[in-house]
């Protein structure tokens, strides 16, 4: 035990001595090492930073009560709920009745001697420096001690005045206001002044104004009443604080009121399992992660860890190597002192312990410090404050150990090969005769052939995504564990070469210990990145084929769904002033009832009106039963694939901006739609209704449409199975041809025709054509100029396809060229270090100086071919098998609702495998290319001539 000690002592020491004089390889491999180090360490504590813990998570929605007390929303109907009040569906079963209207009474749940403070929030808009805002306005009187927390007052004061309020720091930002400023609503005549800023840590991007108990939003209610505008909803809940804490019996005892609660006491110690009625119920389901999705993450954890150890190995590896045959004399020393094998391997292994331990301590370090100055950067970009700064010693100790153990063993091969070279050897420095190994290329070939199979069969056979990537990923180790094999293949190209990148390839192929782990690095990060760019591509191509646009490339709309359609003029000449207009076309829509109503909210006064489709037009397959049961079971199987395919059970409509997809306008939709059809342009100017799906038109050549003024029977009705009530209007109508494009819209109705049928249009927006793409600075003008008038408008220019992935294929690219051009240029620099007695020769020879320049380059250009070659090779498989197991899954899918009758199915799912060229091009050309002028650029061209060593 002692000479163990002492004998790894003194390897540390000379490991150490070792690290310090050859400062350049060492901080090149503590680099390596320590990067991810950080990387990791900086990840782990901001995780633990920003998870909050359960007290910290309770001070910021309870602030110092004991609960906060709401409406389940069933009308007080009973309910149970989960202990932290996320799930609480009610206890009587309504499938087949409607729900309890009405909100609970919250009084009738309060616990004995309770204190409560209401909490309410609604919205408004409010007018700003540049407009109007669609702010959250709430009421919560901060003075009481129990809303300590909830807020956290930045500037000034908390508002204690009926015409004060507090603002959010977003809100002032981006409205342009202050603390000091004025501040008042769209539709209110009072104004508030603005007296503090302040952050809600759970959501630092939050616009909201604060204000005190019934100050805002009850005058706001009334004056938006009064101007016959729709009124902001309003949510109100219940801080409570209760001697003593409240209680799950409490809990319970509040939802059989239809209260549900967040207790302090229950979150800090929740009930047993057997103590929550919602836990006991059968129709429960719990959704959370499941132990086999824990499982895969952890495997999916491991592996990217993994890989991540063995892509610093394979790059670390080769340096310790150098180092031990530069050092080869020293270690023919301690051989012929009476040192032994492992004395040698001690020293080597000891010198990844050094560098592995320096860099676990470095990077640690350096990765508390990082997090420390990024974490105001990082909660501004995620948008929440984080809680303590959380260190755990034991994860950042086993991250630190992470570190030695990755420098041991990228030190191994080079301490098993440096103790096996005999004493005479090291000391006369000749490397002798060395003899390849042939078992590993075999056993990466079996590797690769094996993977290969595993792969096929989870694309062909599986369903299951990590067959395919199991199977990938050993081939692509048997791959790396061929990689020395395939270097010597590659070194049969050299007799057709000229002399330097023939010496290049010639030292590639001789010095397979520094170059095959080079290669391998390169080609398992090219393997990855082509894989994934492959996949990304394919799934690009498979998104621009599903894309479906809005509108024409370039083509704008703009529809107004509020406020009855009384600011519609003023929209339609914001976006025709601000935007390159060629040609607008003004729509309207149907209105039934108050011409106030909105289009989707409805309300007291409002009704809707449809489209009546044939009884011969409906799809069997959708048509209602008098007993409610599903009229697809009523067919065969071959029947429902062959009726989801007829004209009647195929869907025509997409995005619509009215109930029915009808909108009432003139031909010039059809011009900025792009639809050339003179016969609809006729029809139209003859007061013809021009629709666009087959099924609405009937035997007689019209489309009926319904006006209903009783949404409540109406609705009532069609559960019953019975004719909806309602007047209807029969238009004169032209089908336009099959496979019109009409962007959405079921058809055009003429103002004429509306008008002669007695139907009251409202302004809705209007369509435009562009004669160029609106530039930013336009749209940005037109947003605040829409943005004064107040009201919801849907606006979209339509752009076309935008990859999401394009960014994603140009980050795989540069990460794939710098671990390319790293790994090159590590081969490159242990190459020339371990070279430098051939380079001085050459120069004693008379080769001229620009010939170790031009070597340089070639022998890390060399490296670099190669490695993205075999790793282009690589990549393409798994992504390959990926694209197939998806094509198969989508594909039983899709005949799965073809079996079940689902109309609306369209054409088969179009999976396609797209390799990504340009990334290819990319990697085997720019990239070995630009490691190639790199290296050449930065190594000196003439070199130190070599001095006589001493006999």
């Amino acid at each position: 035990m002692n000479n163990w000690f002492h004998s790894w002592r003194a390897a540390v020491r000379i490991a150490r001595r070792d690290a310090w004089r050859f400062k350049g390889r060492s901080f090149l491999v503590l680099a390596m090492i320590a990067l991810p180090i950080l990387g990791v360490s900086a990840a782990d504590l901001t995780m633990r930073s920003a998870e909050l813990s359960t007290e910290e998570n309770l001070a910021r929605t309870l602030g110092a009560a004991d609960a906060r007390m709401s409406d389940a929303g069933y009308g007080g109907a009973a309910v149970h709920q989960s202990p932290d009040a996320e799930t609480s569906p009610p206890v009587e079963n309504y499938d087949n009745k409607p729900f309890p209207q009405g909100k609970a009474d919250i009084a009738k749940a309060l616990p004995k001697g309770a204190t409560v403070l209401e909490d309410s929030t609604g919205y408004g808009k409010l007018r700003t420096a540049h407009g109007l805002l669609h702010t959250e306005i709430r009421e919560l009187r901060t003075s009481d001690p129990m809303t300590h927390g909830i807020m956290a007052l930045l500037e000034g004061r908390f508002p204690q005045k009926a015409d004060e309020v507090a603002a959010s720091a977003h809100f002032l930002e981006v409205s342009g206001l202050r603390v000091g400023s004025s501040l008042a609503a769209r539709g209110l005549d009072r104004e508030y002044r603005i007296v503090g800023a302040y952050e809600l840590p759970n959501d630092l991007k939050a616009d909201q104004v604060n204000a005190l108990p019934g100050a805002f939003l009850e005058p706001l209610g009334k004056a938006l009443t009064a101007a016959g505008m729709p009124e902001q909803d309003k949510s109100t809940t219940y801080l409570i604080h209760v001697p003593g804490g409240f209680t799950w019996n409490m809990v319970k005892d509040a939802n059989t009121k239809g209260v549900t609660v967040v207790s302090r006491a229950v979150m800090l110690n929740p009930p047993a399992k057997s103590e929550v009625p919602l836990y006991q119920r059968a129709d429960y389901t719990d959704y959370g992660l499941s132990e086999g999705a824990e499982a895969a993450a952890l495997a999916a954890v491991g592996t990217v860890v993994g890989l991540a150890m063995l892509e610093i190995c394979l790059l670390a590896g080769p340096a310790f190597a150098v180092g031990a045959r530069r050092s080869r004399r020293q270690l023919g020393l301690v051989g012929a002192n009476g040192g032994d094998r492992r004395h040698i391997r001690a020293i080597v292994l000891a010198g990844g312990l050094v560098i592995g331990a320096a860099a676990a301590v470095v990077g640690t370090v350096l990765g508390i410090v990082l997090t420390f100055v990024l974490r105001p950067v990082l909660e501004d970009y995620i948008g929440q404050r984080f809680g303590s700064f959380d260190v755990r010693p034991l994860e950042l100790l086993g991250i630190g150990l992470l570190a030695v153990l990755t420098g041991l063993l990228a030190a191994i091969v080079p301490a098993v090969t440096a103790s096996r070279q005999t004493v005479l050897a090291s000391l006369t420095g000749r490397r002798g005769v060395r003899r390849s190994n042939r078992v590993l290329p075999m056993i990466g070939l079996v590797a690769v052939v094996l993977g290969a199979a595993i792969a096929l069969y989870g694309s062909v056979f599986s369903d299951q995504f990590i067959i395919v990537a199991g199977g990938s990923a050993l081939a692509e180790l048997g791959a790396v564990a061929m990689t020395p094999a395939l270097v010597g293949l590659f070194g049969r190209a050299g007799r057709w070469l000229p002399l330097s990148p023939r010496l290049a390839l010639r030292d590639a192929v001789r010095n397979r210990g520094r170059t095959a782990p080079a290669v391998a690095a390169v080609l398992a990060a090219v393997a990855g990145t082509v894989a994934v760019a492959t996949y990304a591509a394919s799934d690009d191509a498979q998104a621009r084929a599903a894309y479906e646009a809005r509108l024409p490339h370039g083509a704008v709309y703009a529809m107004v769904t509020e406020g009855g359609g009384r600011d519609v003029p003023a929209v339609r000449d914001a976006v025709q002033k601000n935007l390159p207009v060629e040609l607008r076309a003004d729509v309207d829509r149907i209105a039934v009832g108050k011409p106030t109503c909105d289009l989707y909210s409805g309300g007291e006064g409002c009704g809707r009106h449809e489209v009546v489709i044939p009884k011969a037009n409906e799809c069997p397959l959708w048509a209602s039963t008098p007993d409610g049961s599903d009229p697809a079971e009523k067919f065969s199987k071959a029947e429902r694939r062959k009726l989801a395919k007829d004209w009647r059970c195929r869907d025509g409509q997409g995005m619509s901006f009215t109930e029915s997809g009808l909108v009432v306008g003139d031909a010039k939709i059809l011009k900025i739609l792009g639809i050339e059809d003179p016969a609809a342009e006729k029809a139209l100017a003859d007061g013809k209704v021009v629709t666009f799906w087959r099924p609405l038109l009937d035997k007689d050549g019209k489309i009926s449409i319904r006006l209903v003024t009783d949404t409540e029977k109406a609705d009532a009705a069609a559960s019953a199975g019975k004719e909806i009530p309602g007047e209807v209007k029969a238009l004169p109508a032209y089908q336009a041809p099959e496979g019109t494009n009409a962007y959405g819209l079921s058809g055009i109705v003429p103002p004429a025709a509306a008008k002669a049928a007695g139907m009251t249009t409202v302004p809705l927006g209007a369509y435009y054509s562009t004669g160029r793409m609106p530039t930013t600075e336009q749209r940005q003008k037109l947003d605040d100029e829409l943005a004064r008038t107040g009201v919801g408008i849907d606006l979209h220019v339509e752009e076309g396809f935008v990859s999401e992935n394009s960014i994603v294929l140009l980050t795989l690219t540069v990460f794939a060229g710098l671990i390319t051009i790293g790994a090159a240029g590590i081969a490159t620099g242990l190459a020339q270090a371990d070279a430098e007695a051939d380079l001085k020769t050459l120069a004693a020879v008379g080769a001229p100086p620009r010939v170790r320049r031009t070597l340089s380059g070639f022998q890390c250009g060399v490296v670099a071919v190669m490695g993205v070659v075999l790793g282009s090779a690589a990549g393409v498989l798994p992504a390959i098998g990926l694209r197939l197991t998806e094509r198969r899954e989508q594909m039983k899918w899709y005949q799965e609702a073809l079996d079940q009758g689902y109309g609306m199915m369209g054409d088969a799912p179009h999976v396609p495998i797209i390799v990504p060229w340009s990334t290819l091009a990319a990697l085997l050309i720019a990239v070995p290319l630009g490691a190639a002028l790199l290296a050449a650029l930065v190594t000196r061209s003439r070199g130190a001539l070599a001095r006589r060593a001493a006999t």
